[in-house]
């Protein structure tokens, strides 16, 4: 099930029951007369998470005055196009866990994550046709397009120890903001809000998509296994230039640096203990949660249009919770 402590207003889900719509229609867009697709597209997609992405979606159109179905088709999709990233880059980063469970490369094969994650990607393109609007399309295909562009801007980066803070932002903004932009940005489309109101949805999503990686990135080097769903130190294993580790080679002392350029280089977790512990002597943590929050009051800012109510008071908490977070 979702987790929708995130995503409240004064401690209510206030989309619970569109959700609840949204999952029902997941279910019945994942089917397929081929049994391993509807075996891996059930077990990402029921493993849970935050499904923050398909509840901008409901959030956004809510505040608008949106309440036709449509919404919950494309908050399904939005989900399906993230689902289908999941799947395709637990292979490039062949990680183990996701989600607190073994990822789906891990039990089904590389080869089947890859084509379930391509038939995701299609089927999400099938439904979008059906919403019967080229503006949900050229939102929506574009970010595809941007996400993919991101992807490859990361492995371009992988192991290299001189990436700077620029590129990294660019990769985060390009690979992670885009679909939260998208999915903000859609609630306004759907509810014909004016383009200067879809703007600032965008630039929300855009803003609350880089301060939720940014905070990712930190709890890498000071998350709990357990809370996280993921193995800690899986970025470092990967070999990425994350803020947190580019901020203390910036402020460490010459064998610091040293030490970090070699883990990014080789991809090195033996010496997790002692790296977490630079990255936190030097402050690069708190930096980085700095830099999320300001991402976080940029985003707040984009909502002043918005018309008062349950929903923007939801997005506005949503600012919050998704900075001062553990997992």
């Amino acid at each position: 099930m979702p987790d929708s402590s995130i995503v409240q207003s004064n401690g209510v889900d206030l989309v619970a029951a569109d959700m609840t719509e949204v999952d029902r229609v997941i279910r019945q867009r994942l089917s397929s007369d081929v049994t391993l697709i509807d075996q891996i597209g059930s077990y990402i997609v029921g493993a849970g998470g935050k499904r923050i992405r398909p509840r901008l979606v409901l959030l956004f159109a809510r505040a608008l005055g949106h309440e036709g179905s449509a919404r919950f088709e494309l908050a399904a999709i939005v989900e399906f196009i993230h689902t289908a990233t999941l799947l395709h880059d637990d292979v490039v980063d062949e990680s183990s866990m996701r989600r607190g469970r073994p990822t789906a490369n891990a039990l089904f094969g590389n080869a089947a994550s890859v084509l379930v994650g391509d038939f995701l990607y299609s089927r999400a393109f099938q439904m979008m046709v059906s919403i019967g609007s080229m503006r949900v399309l050229e939102v929506l295909a574009n970010a595809t397009n941007v996400i993919a562009e991101g992807e490859v801007l990361q492995l371009i980066n992988m192991h290299d120890p001189d990436t700077s803070v620029d590129d990294y932002l660019r990769v985060i903004r390009y690979k992670t903001a885009k679909l939260f932009e998208a999915s903000a940005q859609l609630g306004a489309v759907i509810a014909k809000a004016p383009a200067d109101l879809e703007d600032a949805c965008a630039d929300f999503g855009r803003s609350l998509g880089t301060a939720f990686q940014l905070v990712d990135d930190l709890l890498d080097y000071e998350g709990d296994p357990s809370q996280l769903g993921k193995n800690v130190g899986d970025d470092l294993r990967e070999g990425k230039p994350t803020l947190p580790l580019l901020m203390a080679m910036a402020r460490g002392t010459p064998e610091e640096r040293a030490l970090l350029r070699r883990a990014i280089v080789n991809g090195e977790i033996e010496r997790l203990r002692d790296i977490a512990s630079i990255v936190r002597r030097t402050g690069a943590l708190d930096a980085t949660r700095d830099a999320a929050r300001a991402e976080a009051r940029k985003a707040q800012a984009c909502l002043s249009k918005l018309p008062s109510g349950p929903a923007k008071d939801a997005l506005l908490e949503l600012c919050v919770r998704s900075v001062d977070r553990s997992s």
